[in-house]
Parts: structure tokens; C-alpha cells; sequence
């Protein structure tokens, strides 16, 4: 036994804590006994869903991992990490922190922007810019005010004091999110090659130090709490959200860096999910060594802390470092220059055990293998069904809603959509600027355009899904998502390298929720391999729906999110969205076809939910971004934006309001002029361009095979389609601005 005062665990506390009896008894044969009460506690959160990816795994082995650039492959480090020249590498990682912002959302929000940037600069990067990924409730719904003031608040206040810009990111509203809001958070940084540090533990004899703050209660269980549905009691698991200080965590990235230049650093890995557990296990595991850790030297904020909920409080700003053997001091004497906690408790031993004493007295003696992800923790592959609705929704057809009496109308409406409209209210929170690497302030692209730092290169980076698309056929609704991601990132002059997920479903024992995980997985690893875009990681996050009254429950929409990272061979590359001149040229680059399928217009103006996703195809997309690039390359466009979330005519809208200039169009007639303009048909882009380059632009569209429309040419400011006056460009950019800030200014008290 590992000690001889701890109690032995039961099947029930096992039960309790959410392990399954098979597993009990696993954990039974590893051990060749019966576990004690702290010992089922750390196999309770490294076996939960949050930690070992159990029902997911299997799947996620299916995705592409190899590619050009890839320096680290999905599942080796903290983060991924591709090649961008020049003795330098990009790491970057998205995650959620959905449950904890469900019951607290500032602090859900703030702790999850934590926890991404340590990813990175555990790995030795200076993160430079950060992504969002956000989904709410219904916007007229006071609640969902709360939860959206409180994670732009979280969001905002933490960046904004850690000192990195939020530089893109998206905003979407329905009711499928009410209870259960979607908070994913993306971070990216930049290394020297050499300086990058790892996530294994190596050499026995070698230190384990503790550095950053103390440890409280805060975040105790938080795993756990994460691998299950939000119910009305939720709110009684608040102390399972971690408090979060960026001031902190300044510090901690700056001593960091410095330690990064050093030799003395063998691995280093933040504290997240499961704090001192994970990191101990997973760093022991990932090196084929063990550990003796002494937890009566880890500093802490409460005397009476028990071992289990020292093991695993998720408190923040903390980190575990692996020590080279006789260079302690040269750890310790930066830590301390930071004014942070470097304290070593414990050592690296011989594989395989886990070793655990609290003052003195053993309480914890595992292989650390048996915890982890990859290791002996269980794998499953969970019962899939077909749900009804899908093969429903394949029966719509455009005939069956009518058209609109008046398209102007139609028009001003999607515009004030909260899912179209700007998200400016959002992103004024957020210091954008700071650190002086946001290209795309002043330039509206596609995609965020970064500085890279004494190089003539940039990074573009996104992050996509449209939700709806995924719902109504998961398998092509991610394949957009990774080709609109891609898209987005040509259109602002880069070439896309990489992607990491984070992939928000509800709960995996749900037989029609583990049917679209199967979809999506599958979508994402086909369009990945033909965008040469590898996986590098990123989170999985299950359950994330809300338990009803009457015992059921209601899953968000299967929200597959895409981070993508995208390189500039030079800055000189980077496109923009906005219409310069008066008199420029507007075409349309790929089909248009009479195509509501999924689309804002299509639920929004006829509360249709149900229909299949819109129109795409893949090598219609690579076509259109081999196109792409070559025009962009030969400075033929004077302005790109790809037709997206509410079709042509928002496209478009959005390209004249940056200068205030407006467009007179003209629709196609053999399709439906509603599907014409509101239509989101895939592969489809926007550009504008001078007279004098009309023939060299033609004839290279022409050369890729790509299908061109002249729609018509930009005006001073009036918008027209079809000879039909739809107003002025300031007037929709009124409407367009000012409609999620008009709503929270007016949420009940």
C-alpha cells in the first residue's frame, strides 16, 4: 500500500468522482491493490474526459499530422509548433473554457486566456497575439448579456495586462448556446528554434521545481467539473473556477523567457487541467521517467490543504520545471529576480512510479504511465447514431419558401443581424495594439496580419466555424470551416501552414452527438489533407449541453472551431477587404448558384433551421486559392473579401464601409435574386480592381479555371442592385456598428 494512514477508496467514491466500475477495477489490476482516497482522486481527473480524451482519441488519430513546416506533431508538446524561417518557429494552440464561464464568466474567461498563453510560453515562445472564439444565448436575452459582459470583461482585463493583443475572432449568437456558452481562446507565439523548450521530464537525479504562486483551493476538481453537463446546481461547483492575476503571469512569461536562454531548463510544463497531478504524470510519462515529489514543500495560500487537494488545485499562473542537475541556483536566481516562488519539491527518478509524500509519509505510488493520455488511461469508441432531423433537413429545396416582396428590407435586417453585424462593442474592449505587431488595425483583411520582429515576414492567423453548417451535415460543415479558414487567410495575402481545433460537442455517450463528432473528425482530416494543413493539437470539450428538467438534454450546436496559422513570404503581400476608389471594377470570383442552404438569411428571415449545408467543393476551393494568390502575388486586386455569413451582399457592404464608398451591382437572372445576395454558396470571393488591370486580371482567372462575374463597379457611397436604390453606405454602417452595443445598453437591472 502507498501509505499505511490513508484511507482505502470504494467503488462508490469511485462512482462518485466519475469513474466507471470497469474502471475502478482497472485501476485495481495497474496498482495490484485497491486504491486510497488520494490515489482514486488522481486517476479520477486524469481518466476524466477533460485530461484523457477517452472517447475522442481514437478518432483524433485519424487526422494529418505531417506537413512542410511542422516542427512538433499534435500531442508531443504544449503546443503545436511549425517552422517560419529564419531560425524561428510559431507556436499556437486554441482551448476552451466553457464550463467555468458558464457560472462565472469573468473568471472563466480570464483563467482560460491564462491558460492558453502559458501553453505557449512554456515552450519557450513569446506569444504575440491572441484569438477568440466566442458563442452565447440569444442577444436579447438578459442573461446572455451577463455571460457576454462578463467574458469580453475577462477576456479584455487579462490580455490587456499581460500585455497581448487580441487580434481576430469571432461572435455568434443562438438559443442552442443559452445555458451552456462556448468561450474558446487561441494563443500564438513566436521562438527561436533553438531556445524551444519541452514538455518531458529526463534525467533522473535531475530537480522538479515549482515556480510561479502559491497554491489554494481554487479549481479543485476543475477536470472533473469540466467532463460533465451544466445542471441548476452547477452553480454549487464555483469554487471549482480558478482566480486568475495577469500581473502574475507577466512576470512568470518574462522569467521564463530568460530561463528559455538558458542551459539549466530540461522540461517545463504549465499547471492546468488537474495542477500538479497532470503536470507530474504527463512530464514523467512523456520521458519514460519518475518522480519523488515532497508536497509539504509546495508554497501555499491555506495551511490545512489535504494532499488531494493540493494535487489537484488548479490554481493559476504555475508551472512545473525539470532542473539540470547542479544548475539550480541559476533557476532559482531568476525566479527570484521576478519576484516568483522557485522552489524544488521533488527529484527525477528511474521510471516508471509516481512517489507522493506529504511530510515525510508516502500517500500517492503510481507508474505514471498509468495516467495519462496515450498511456493507460481507457480508450472507448462510443455508439453512433444518425439523428432524424439530418436526414429531414436534406429534403428542403429553394422552392419551398418564397421570395421576399421587398430584398431592401431583407437587406437592412441582416444587417442588424447579431451574428452578421459588427462585433465592434467586442473588440473595443480589447487592446489590439500593444506590442506593436498588429498589422491589420488600419488594414481590414480576411484574416489578422502580425508583425514578425526584425524579418520581413508576417503571420496571418483566424479562427472559423459557422456552427449551423456543422449541425445540418458535420462532415461538410467542418470541411468549410477548414477551407474558410484557408480562404480567409489567402484573401490576406498568406499561405496557410497549420491548424489547431477545438472541437465543442455535447456529451459523447449521446449516440447522435457522437455521430457528429465521427462527421467532423472525418471532415476536417479530408479537407486538411488537401489544403496540406496538418493538426498540431487542441482541446476537446465535451458535454457541453444542458441537463433539462425532464431528464434530457440539449447539446449546443457541434462547433468544431479552426485555428489557423497562415506565413507572408513578405509583408509587401498583405491584402486588404476595404474598396479604394470610386470606379473600380467589382467581380465575383467562383459560382454563384441558387443556394439558401444553412444560411443566416434562410433562418433568420424564414426560421428555417433544418436544410443541407451549403453548397462546396473542394477542388473547386483549391482552384479558387491557387487563383488567389497569384493575383494577390502580382498586385492585380485592390481590394479581397471572400462571401461568407449572410452572402454577396454583406460581402460587399462591408467592403465599401471602411472608406465609405458604396457599389452599383447587377444580379444574375437566371437565379433567384434573394439567393443571388444572401446566398452562402462556398468558394466564392469578392475583388475589386482598376480599369487599366482589367485585361491581365481576366486572363489569370481565366488561366486557373476559375468562373468571373463582372457584377458591377464602386460608387461614392450609394448602394444599388439591379438599378433598385438600397440605400447609403453610412446608413448601413450605422445599422451595421452600433447593434450588439444598442442591445447591452439596454439589459435589465
Amino acid at each position: 500500500m502507498a501509505t499505511s494512514t490513508e484511507q482505502l477508496a470504494t467503488l462508490d467514491q469511485a462512482k462518485e468522482m466519475g469513474l466507471q466500475e470497469a474502471e475502478f477495477n482497472d485501476i485495481i489490476k495497474v496498482l495490484g491493490r485497491t486504491p486510497n482516497f488520494t490515489e482514486m482522486c488522481i486517476y479520477s481527473v486524469m481518466w476524466s474526459e477533460h485530461c484523457s480524451y477517452k472517447n475522442s482519441i481514437n478518432l483524433l488519430k485519424t487526422l494529418p499530422k505531417d506537413g512542410p513546416h511542422m516542427l512538433v506533431k499534435a500531442g508531443e508538446e504544449n503546443a503545436g509548433l511549425v517552422d517560419i524561417g529564419e531560425g524561428l518557429g510559431c507556436a499556437f494552440k486554441i482551448e476552451s473554457h466553457n464550463h467555468p464561464s458558464a457560472i462565472e464568466p469573468y473568471q472563466g474567461a480570464a483563467t482560460g486566456v491564462g491558460g492558453i498563453n502559458r501553453d505557449i510560453f512554456t515552450m519557450g515562445a513569446r506569444p504575440i497575439a491572441q484569438l477568440n472564439s466566442l458563442r452565447f444565448g440569444k442577444l436579447d436575452d438578459d442573461k446572455t448579456k451577463w455571460l457576454l459582459e462578463g467574458v469580453v470583461k475577462g477576456i479584455g482585463d487579462y490580455g490587456n495586462a499581460f500585455g497581448v493583443p487580441v487580434v481576430a475572432g469571432e461572435v455568434f449568437f443562438d438559443e442552442t448556446y443559452q445555458v451552456n456558452p462556448l468561450v474558446n481562446a487561441m494563443s500564438v507565439g513566436i521562438v527561436k528554434t533553438k531556445n524551444v523548450i519541452s514538455a518531458k521530464a529526463k534525467g533522473p537525479g535531475n530537480a522538479v521545481y515549482i515556480v510561479g504562486s502559491a497554491t489554494g483551493k481554487d479549481g479543485i476538481q476543475g477536470a472533473s467539473f469540466a467532463s460533465k453537463d451544466i445542471s441548476a446546481d452547477s452553480a454549487d461547483d464555483l469554487p471549482s473556477v480558478q482566480v486568475g492575476d495577469p500581473f502574475q503571469e507577466k512576470l512568470l512569461l518574462e522569467a521564463s523567457m530568460e530561463l528559455a536562454e538558458t542551459d539549466a531548463v530540461v522540461g517545463m510544463q504549465d499547471m492546468g487541467a488537474a495542477g500538479i497531478t497532470c503536470s507530474t504524470s504527463e512530464m514523467s510519462a512523456g520521458g519514460g521517467v519518475g518522480m519523488d515529489i515532497q508536497l509539504d514543500k509546495v508554497p501555499l495560500r491555506q495551511a490545512d490543504m489535504k494532499p488531494f487537494e493540493i494535487l489537484m488545485s488548479e490554481s493559476q499562473e504555475r508551472m512545473l520545471v525539470v532542473v539540470q542537475k547542479g544548475k539550480e541556483q541559476i533557476v532559482e536566481d531568476i525566479f527570484e529576480k521576478w519576484d516568483l516562488h522557485a522552489v524544488q519539491i521533488g527529484v527525477v527518478t528511474e521510471g516508471p512510479m509516481l512517489r507522493i509524500y506529504m511530510h515525510g509519509e508516502k500517500v500517492v505510488e503510481v507508474p505514471a504511465d498509468s495516467l495519462v493520455l496515450g498511456g493507460g488511461a481507457p480508450v472507448y469508441t462510443r455508439e453512433s447514431k444518425e439523428p432524424a432531423y439530418y436526414a429531414e433537413g436534406q429534403k428542403f429545396t429553394l422552392d419551398q419558401i418564397a421570395e421576399p416582396s421587398d430584398l431592401v428590407v431583407v437587406a437592412r435586417q441582416l444587417l442588424a443581424n447579431p451574428n452578421i453585424c459588427s462585433k465592434r462593442w467586442v473588440w473595443e474592449q480589447y487592446d489590439t495594439m500593444v506590442g506593436t505587431n498588429n498589422m491589420s488595425t488600419n488594414k481590414p483583411a480576411d484574416a489578422a496580419i502580425v508583425n514578425i520582429k526584425g524579418s520581413n515576414k508576417a503571420l496571418a492567423m483566424t479562427v472559423d466555424c459557422n456552427a449551423r453548417y456543422v449541425y445540418n451535415d458535420p462532415e461538410k460543415g467542418t470541411e468549410i470551416a477548414v477551407a474558410e479558414a484557408a480562404r480567409n487567410i489567402v484573401c490576406a495575402g498568406g499561405e496557410p501552414s497549420a491548424v489547431t481545433n477545438c472541437l465543442n460537442f455535447g456529451n459523447p455517450y449521446n449516440p447522435e452527438v457522437y455521430w457528429q463528432f465521427e462527421g467532423a473528425i472525418k471532415g476536417m482530416g479530408k479537407a486538411c489533407e488537401a489544403l496540406k494543413t496538418p493538426v498540431t493539437g487542441g482541446n476537446v470539450s465535451f458535454y457541453n449541453q444542458t441537463a433539462g428538467e425532464d431528464g434530457g438534454a440539449l447539446p449546443v450546436f457541434p462547433t468544431p472551431t479552426i485555428g489557423m496559422i497562415g506565413i507572408l513570404a513578405h509583408q509587401n503581400l498583405q491584402a486588404t477587404l476595404d474598396f479604394k476608389y470610386k470606379g473600380d471594377l467589382i467581380f465575383l470570383l467562383g459560382t454563384a448558384r441558387n443556394d439558401v442552404n444553412s444560411s443566416e438569411y434562410l433562418h433568420s428571415i424564414h426560421g428555417i433551421l433544418n436544410s443541407p449545408a451549403p453548397y462546396f467543393d473542394m477542388k473547386e476551393e483549391l482552384t479558387l486559392q491557387g487563383c488567389v494568390k497569384e493575383l494577390i502575388k502580382n498586385n492585380l486586386v485592390n481590394a479581397i473579401h471572400d462571401v461568407s455569413d449572410g452572402g454577396l451582399y454583406i460581402t460587399l457592404c462591408e467592403m465599401g464601409m471602411p472608406r465609405g464608398l458604396g457599389f452599383d451591382i447587377v444580379t444574375d437572372s437566371e437565379i433567384r435574386e434573394d439567393a443571388f445576395l444572401f446566398g452562402e454558396s462556398q468558394s466564392r470571393i469578392v475583388v475589386s480592381v482598376t480599369e487599366d488591370y482589367e485585361d491581365e486580371f481576366i486572363d489569370t482567372v481565366v488561366e486557373h479555371g476559375v468562373e468571373i462575374t463582372l457584377l458591377g463597379h464602386v460608387t461614392r457611397g450609394k448602394l444599388v442592385v439591379d438599378e433598385k436604390h438600397f440605400g447609403f453606405i453610412d446608413d448601413a454602417k450605422a445599422i451595421y456598428d452600433n447593434v450588439i452595443g444598442e442591445a447591452m445598453a439596454h439589459k435589465s437591472e
